[in-house]
């Protein structure tokens, strides 16, 4: 293969450019929340081209679900109740966290319930369905999934690897102060398990255990021969965050050893972007199957008045999820409302992105944090059809030139900094697969990297259109 691309070099023309690949994983925007009053959001994308949400109702009384062929369209999409809580009995309160997935022809609901007469004797439940479309699907009761306890459980899901089906769930050991811990165990169907389980992780951080000692909501996704599972932790406030664990695919599973657990929470609130309390993830794809999508839950703002359970306010929303190039997963930080960012690479500097350092722009690798290389492309200050690119981490902050430098600046309200920070939207110019971005003011000028600064210049070189080409990612 070296010999190959050494070759291919070779048969490039003097003087040209170097180009990068288009990107395996294009840009997906989309614009959130998608649903307002609904936690624990989980999105499966079907086979006949349908995403499916369900989430829990601040109700806690039923179990919902709406479909759409775009998951921007489940923002709109009808939604339809598929069962009710029970009136008196087990599965009589606290319908939480339900989960839809499709299982050897079927379909199945994995939910939390509490009793009607014990609120808070919260198990696991699983729900079958008959039918191609589950919204109108006959629904019946699989009943409780037994565990090694009869404690509080919640927060089922389910996954395969190398053909094997497991479960992963939260639960408290009723030997141990915990609220609960996550475990795993194989399936013997999709409502029942099968062997020891296993305890994946408990909380000892102290980010784990702020409010209560929780690590709940568990969602798996998989990447470059590795599993990952995301976790929730702590109190379901503004201290409530992501945790991760990894392991090999070809490793046992159910061997806790073989499991690696990070030091530091990966998805958290941020201030700057009013997001708070970002928990209880699924994972799903983009609708061109390229790019993967973070699903969560999280409010727009910090102060709760009472429990946090009761208050109705957590909203769906989703984002795409980037991959380090150690293949690890970069959460980066809970965007803002609205349209999603995304990041532009380099067309003839493959690896590297746009980003702000010390407010400077300039095109480097390994960017972290991430939001440093994540910009919004939003409705241009002048408006006239052109765009602006605000800062994800920095709201407020967009790319604008000065002196043909380019910089991260607030905006002023000024007219000479509206021109400075609005562009058109170009074709590559190198590759009109690519993007390049126009000055509005200084027609003919574009950004473009030099010595991996940006600067607004006429390219008057192919090595000058390369530098001003970038792939949206």
């Amino acid at each position: 293969m070296a010999m190959l691309v050494a070759l291919a070099a070779c048969l490039v023309a003097p003087g040209s450019p170097a180009q990068a690949a288009v990107p395996d994983s294009p840009a997906v925007t989309y614009t959130n929340p998608i649903a307002e009053k609904r936690a624990d959001p989980h999105i499966f994308r079907h086979t006949d081209g349908y995403y499916y949400f369900t989430a829990t109702v601040p109700e806690y009384d039923r179990i919902v679900l709406r479909r759409a062929t775009t998951i921007q369209g489940l923002s709109t999409a009808q939604e339809v109740t598929i069962w009710t809580k029970h009136s008196s009995g087990v599965m009589g309160a606290h319908i939480w966290a339900p989960e839809i997935h499709f299982i050897d022809g079927k379909w199945y609901v994995y939910f939390a319930a509490g009793a009607s007469n014990d609120v808070w004797a919260i198990r696991m439940y699983v729900l079958e369905g008959t039918g191609s479309n589950p919204l109108t699907a006959t629904w019946a009761e699989k009943g409780q999934i037994r565990t090694q306890w009869e404690s509080f459980s919640l927060d089922a899901t389910t996954f395969v690897v190398g053909g094997v089906r497991y479960l992963a769930w939260a639960q408290r050991d009723p030997s141990v102060n915990n609220n609960t811990d996550v475990y795993l165990a194989r399936m013997a169907n999709p409502w029942t398990i099968t062997g020891t389980p296993v305890m994946l992780s408990r909380p000892t951080y102290s980010w784990e255990t702020v409010g209560y000692k929780v690590n709940e909501g568990p969602a798996v996704i998989q990447h470059g021969g590795k599993v990952f599972m995301s976790y929730s932790a702590s109190a379901t406030d503004s201290n409530y965050c992501l945790g991760l664990l990894s392991a090999s695919a070809s490793a046992d599973l159910l061997d806790a050893a073989n499991w690696t657990k990070s030091s530091t929470p990966v998805f958290t609130s941020n201030a700057a972007t009013s997001q708070y309390g970002p928990g209880h993830n699924s994972f799903t794809v983009s609708e061109d199957g390229r790019s993967d999508v973070l699903v969560y839950h999280d409010r727009s703002y910090k102060d709760i008045s009472g429990d946090p359970l009761n208050d109705p306010n957590r909203r769906t929303r989703v984002q795409k999820l980037y991959w380090k190039a150690d293949g690890t997963p970069d959460f980066g930080i809970p965007v803002a409302d609205g349209v999603t960012p995304q990041r532009l690479s380099s067309y003839n500097l493959a690896d590297r992105f746009i980003r702000h350092w010390e407010y400077r722009a300039r095109v480097e690798a390994g960017v972290s944090p991430l939001a440093d290389s994540q910009f919004r492309v939003v409705a241009g200050l002048t408006g006239s059809g052109t765009v602006s690119l605000e800062s994800a981490n920095f709201p407020g902050y967009y790319l604008r030139h000065r002196n043909f430098e380019v910089w991260l600046e607030k905006n002023d309200g000024t007219a000479r900094f509206a021109s400075d920070a609005t562009f058109h939207r170009r074709a590559g110019l190198a590759d009109s697969a690519g993007v390049s971005y126009e000055s509005y003011n200084y027609a003919g000028r574009y950004i473009r990297h030099y010595e991996y600064l940006l600067y607004v210049q006429a390219p008057s070189t192919s090595t000058d259109r390369a530098d001003a080409t970038f792939y949206a990612q």
